[in-house]
């Protein structure tokens, strides 16, 4: 199953596994089964250190393999062939058994091994997603430090009747203790946030304590990790608040128009930002809200937590969001049909009938790549004619299985009561209302900022972005703003991390000039 090269690579990280290391592979006659087990015995070829055991009598899903350290407790299982976005998962977990110390804050370890209870955790995923990879390392890496912490990773896609059964229409979908956890991307510090509820009072109260910054960056972005560069080069006092580093870019799948880099995904690019960042003196504030702007002399923060951060200048990098199409339907079956990422959850619907609400580039692309996995697509254009490049269109027009419909605005999302059956539109040229049966909706209108928080107290256009001049000025002095926030148009990665050192520069410049004497 591995190419020459993945298994060069693969062996070389091999080489950093220190101690034993037991694959127990749960097995059947099935082609599954076959595909797993020729992928273990190449992993088990390429170190010593690793051994395979072969099971078929036990109660253990088929196919699916465990992952422990010889002598230890580890529980890791993989219900799953990780390959695609999960074979990182799984090169992860066998370091980490293996002994290879993980990346992360002592005081991360240390919350993850006081936890007190038992934890059985049941992640499924897709192997095209790619929010779910942190959730599943995050996971595994609590197995591999607290015995009492179970972590089994499950394909959707391999385990289609456990997922009709317990009606998951959105990976990642986490189960604790068999009850729904949460959905959607998580890290580490996240999940242990939920688990650990006096975490958060103890966070706010060491945010309460931190110095006034000069330069005070909220948002984890592009534009957001390029201010704080900038900031940091300077020699300035610098801090990062976000909601979650990375921002909007995590839940972007191909990014091939970023300037020097030809080809890279959402999830590696921002980790590559916050890397960067991060090889600076910048204090990173992560998983905090910001609520309200408060200005004077000392630019006040104020979060969600409660606590809050003060600087002598504020760059704004909050980003925007995917917008939602606000009718009767959308968010009471958000997640049991309703869906904004079709790299995670198209697998879900293998065979289904879909439908795709935009026609720019993101509506068409995804119209595309579901047409592979899906029975059918339906794609509904508010507008008279799509919007997306001419090369997208010709590709979208040649599926035989997609019906494109233009003129449609899109009134309610029916259902059951536990998942979507169909939509209704109205055709606008005619007025006549229509109905369309199927079990997802991929949602791609294109993006919102994130600005309800700043509203009365900073100029902002009636579309709610944040109103700069060229320098990346706001209508309050000390204040800047950058990136997809903002009224620069074309939302693009490498213009908000453009804007985002602009806006840097203007607000060191502000800082030389506002220090200096009369």
């Amino acid at each position: 199953m591995l190419d020459t090269n993945l298994k060069t690579q693969l062996q070389a990280y091999l080489e950093k596994v220190t101690q034993p290391i037991e694959l127990v592979a749960s097995l059947d006659s099935s082609e599954q089964s076959r595909e797993m087990q020729s992928l273990l015995q190449e992993i088990t070829s390429l170190s010593d250190k690793i051994s395979l055991i072969e099971r078929y009598d036990d109660a253990e899903r088929k196919p699916s393999f465990s992952i422990n350290r010889v002598g230890a407790d580890i529980g890791i299982r993989f219900a799953a062939i990780p390959m695609g976005h999960e074979f990182t998962s799984l090169i992860l977990a066998l370091l980490q058994a293996g002994g290879h110390p993980p990346k992360v804050e002592a005081d991360v370890i240390q919350q993850i091994t006081a936890l007190d209870g038992d934890y059985q955790f049941e992640t499924y995923v897709s192997l095209t997603c790619q929010n779910c990879p942190e959730v599943v390392q995050s996971l595994n890496l609590m197995a591999v430090l607290n015995p009492r912490v179970r972590s089994v990773v499950i394909d959707g896609a391999l385990f289609q009747d456990e997922v009709e059964k317990r009606e998951i229409m959105a990976v990642p979908t986490i189960y604790l203790n068999g009850k729904v956890f949460d959905q959607g991307r998580l890290g580490v510090e996240e999940i242990l946030s939920k688990l650990d509820t006096g975490s958060a009072g103890r966070d706010a109260e060491k945010i309460n304590a931190k110095e006034p910054f000069d330069m005070l960056i909220v948002g984890g972005g592009p534009a957001g990790a390029a201010a704080a560069v900038y900031a940091a080069r300077k020699g300035i006092r610098t801090g990062v608040v976000a909601e979650r580093f990375g921002g909007q870019v995590l839940d972007t799948m191909a990014i091939e128009n970023y300037i020097s880099v030809p080809e890279t995904e959402g999830p590696r690019f921002a980790a590559d930002l916050e890397r960067h960042v991060r090889s600076y003196d910048v204090d990173i504030i992560n998983l905090q809200r910001a609520e309200k702007l408060v200005a004077g002399d000392l630019i006040e923060i104020k979060l969600a937590s409660g606590a809050v951060l003060k600087a002598r200048s504020v760059v704004l990098a909050t980003g925007a969001r995917w917008r939602k199409i606000n009718v009767p339907g959308e968010q009471e079956y958000l997640n049991r049909g309703v869906a904004y990422c079709p790299h995670c959850d198209g697998p879900l619907f293998k065979g289904k009938r879909v439908a795709v609400i935009g026609g720019g580039n993101s509506g068409v692309e995804a119209a595309i790549d579901l047409a592979g996995l899906v029975g059918h697509v339906t794609l509904l254009e508010f507008g008279a004619e799509l919007r997306a490049d001419a090369v997208l269109q010709r590709k979208l027009l040649s599926l035989p299985n997609v019906t494109v419909i233009t003129s449609a605005q899109t009134t309610e999302v029916h259902g059951d009561g536990k998942k979507v059956t169909s939509l209704s539109y109205k055709d606008l040229t005619s007025d006549a209302l229509k109905q369309v049966e199927l079990e997802g909706i991929f949602v791609q209108i294109g993006l919102v900022p994130n600005t309800e928080w700043l509203k009365g107290t900073i100029a902002l256009t009636r579309h709610g972005e944040i109103e700069v001049d060229a320098r990346g000025q706001t209508s309050i002095p000390g204040v800047f703003a950058a990136g997809d926030v903002t009224t620069v148009p074309f939302k693009q990665i490498v213009i908000a991390a453009g804007e985002g050192s602009k806006a840097a520069l203007s607000a060191f410049d502000h800082l030389i000039r506002s220090s200096a004497p009369a």
